[in-house]
């Protein structure tokens, strides 16, 4: 009854062409029809996928090789995301590790590959992207290997099978110096290479909940791949939660295997494929559905801790409302604990006040992804600066380290190890490859908040910075904050030039003439380490003097519009960022001059 089938996920470092290879792998296998119009990196559905050309959350595919059904999973490949790669490994037998021929491996993929060897996969090693000129592929092929023996892989895993690829083309060969015309030589590593899935067919059904999908006719679906037994729609079926506890029993109303990239529902599915079954609304991640004559739990992977949080709260400023659609916390706090249903990595805790909710996750940009997708459907909020976890350990307090890899060029290279060095980073070392150096460190996650924003300013935008957490060592001492003080708004009102001409030698200002800003909204940056307040809604008062056509012209330089990334980097522990669909304010957590003034002196008394 078991068809010819091998279920294997694509892993690598952001940006080294996962997505691409999958894309010309569904164009080869006879997917889409020769003259179908398809988009690129097909598989990156979402539109904040698109545009930052990044993938978010792990999608299923499925191809036909030669007879033989082939899963493939297109994992993320972003440090903040990683929750979503160690769940997804559970549901293949291989994995393919993708390396661009010349950034060579990175923190990312060291993360992956670590997490992988120790499930026991043998990886197909892909050397990506060789027609790039500084490609070095025997040189990155040397650091995976090395890579490898660092992450104690057995020798049966260093006997890995190394292909080189342009994905862009289509194209995969065994020795660099062959033509290559198509993936072929690809798709049939993995058939020989990645053993088919041996699960048992004639136990009771068994299926571990790897991914959670939503359709608006069928509800919560369960994605997973059937470790025994087979299932039929309609078959009775319990589900049981990680601990062991029943939550329900019910019956698999659909059920889907995947097919290109359609979902094909289908009658009866068996051991070793990759299903989405509907029919359970509690159905959350890490949970096992089972026949009800075997009611045990799956064995699920512990996911890594959350290492950063940011409290979200209800905005109060004095546009609240006026923007959103969303704005009470009873709609915050349901979109949020919708996320968490889907998004392991991810928890939100309630606080004190009701209107605060903490939300801990992975890191900056995920906290990123998160805000921005809930502006784009219309949510208005405040949240404040994100703060490292710590953890209490024999009583020691432990805070997050990251490892930190920068590709700069060498005129830069010194400012950025002075500024790491200031934010308690210990150089691990650095090599240059023609006229960049590739610096590596290891910095506390704190004092990771706000440099990507530094860093690209002393490097003139050249700088490219990867991170992903290591380990929980002791807290290493206090790190210094932003360096300069911000430019706080006097009172409400909309901006003019005149009032901007006039203060603009204090900073760098983010409004512009005819913004609307409140009293204790943060307009600009100051040239000094401390806060200012500054008018800039003072109007110009009207006389019977007609001014020349020089006093007429108000020059006023450029104001920086900032994006999300980098409001939150840049706000202080006394601010807030108000996002709703239409704008981002960086503010005061207390608007009022005097009310600022006291809560400090209250801060030195204690």
């Amino acid at each position: 009854m078991q068809q010819d089938l091998r279920n294997i996920a694509i892993i690598a470092h952001v940006d080294h062409g996962k997505t691409t290879l999958v894309d010309q792998i569904l164009k080869q296998s006879g997917t889409f029809r020769e003259n179908q119009e398809v988009e690129e990196r097909v598989m990156d559905s979402g539109d904040l996928e698109k545009e930052r050309g990044i993938t978010i959350s792990a999608k299923n595919t499925a191809v036909t090789w030669k007879g033989t059904k082939i899963n493939i999973v297109d994992t993320p490949g972003h440090a903040d995301f990683g929750g979503e790669v160690e769940r997804i490994l559970k549901m293949v037998n291989g994995v393919i590790l993708l390396v661009d021929a010349a950034e060579g491996p990175l923190p990312q993929t060291k993360f992956v590959l670590r997490k992988s060897l120790s499930l026991g996969y043998k990886p197909i090693v892909v050397i990506n992207k060789i027609d790039r000129g500084d490609a070095r592929p025997d040189a990155v092929l040397d650091e995976i290997f090395d890579l490898f023996v660092m992450l104690d892989a057995t020798n049966e895993q260093l006997d890995f099978p190394v292909l080189y690829a342009i994905a862009k083309q289509g194209i995969a060969k065994h020795d660099l110096e062959e033509q290559g015309e198509s993936l072929a030589p690809l798709m049939d590593t993995i058939l020989t290479h990645v053993p088919d899935p041996h699960q048992p067919i004639d136990k009771y059904f068994k299926m571990l909940v790897s991914s959670i999908d939503w359709n608006d006719y069928v509800g919560r679906i369960a994605v997973g791949r059937i470790e025994q037994g087979s299932i039929k729609v309609n078959q009775e079926v319990s589900l049981i939660s990680g601990s062991g506890e029943q939550k329900m029993k019910g019956r698999a109303t659909k059920l889907f295997t995947f097919n290109g990239l359609q979902r094909e529902p289908v009658e009866d599915a068996y051991a070793g494929d990759i299903v989405a079954l509907a029919g359970y609304d509690s159905v959350n991640i890490g949970d096992t559905l089972t026949a009800s004559e075997d009611p045990t739990p799956l064995e699920y992977i512990d996911l890594d801790k959350p290492t950063i949080a940011m409290y979200f709260r209800v905005n109060n400023s004095p546009f609240a409302g006026k923007e959103g659609k969303y704005v009470t916390s009873n709609q915050i706090k349901d979109r949020l604990m919708r996320e968490v249903r889907t998004n392991v990595a991810m928890q939100v805790e309630p606080t004190e006040s009701p209107d605060v909710f903490k939300v801990s996750g992975r890191g900056e940009l995920q906290m990123a992804i998160l805000i921005e997708t809930m502006r784009r459907e219309g949510f208005e909020f405040a949240v404040s600066r994100p703060e490292v976890l710590m953890q209490d350990i024999e009583g020691v307090t432990h805070e997050p380290v990251e490892e930190v890899i920068v590709d700069v060029h060498t005129d830069y290279s010194n400012k950025v190890i002075d500024n790491l060095q200031k934010r308690k980073g210990i150089m691990q070392g650095m090599s240059q490859e023609g006229e960049n150096n590739r610096i590596e460190f290891r910095v506390p996650s704190r004092g990771l908040i706000g440099f990507r924003g530094e860093m690209l300013t002393e490097t003139r935008g050249t700088g490219i910075m990867h991170q992903q957490f290591d380990a929980y060592e002791p807290f290493a001492g206090e790190i210094p904050g932003r360096n300069r003080g911000a430019l706080i708004a006097l009172e409400k009102g909309d901006v003019t030039g005149y009032a901007l001409e006039g203060i603009q030698d204090r900073g760098q200002f983010y409004v512009e003439p005819g913004d609307p800003v409140y009293e204790g909204m943060v307009v600009g940056l100051n040239n000094r380490t401390d806060d200012m307040i500054v008018n800039v809604a003072k109007k110009k008062n009207l006389t019977n003097h007609r001014a020349t056509q020089t006093a007429d012209a108000i020059r006023i330089s450029q104001a920086k519009k900032m994006s999300l990334e980098e409001c939150i980097e840049f706000i202080a522990n006394d601010e807030l960022l108000e996002v709703t669909p239409q704008s981002l304010r960086i503010r005061k957590k207390f608007l009022d001059h005097n009310e600022r003034k006291r809560e400090e002196k209250k801060a030195g008394l204690n």
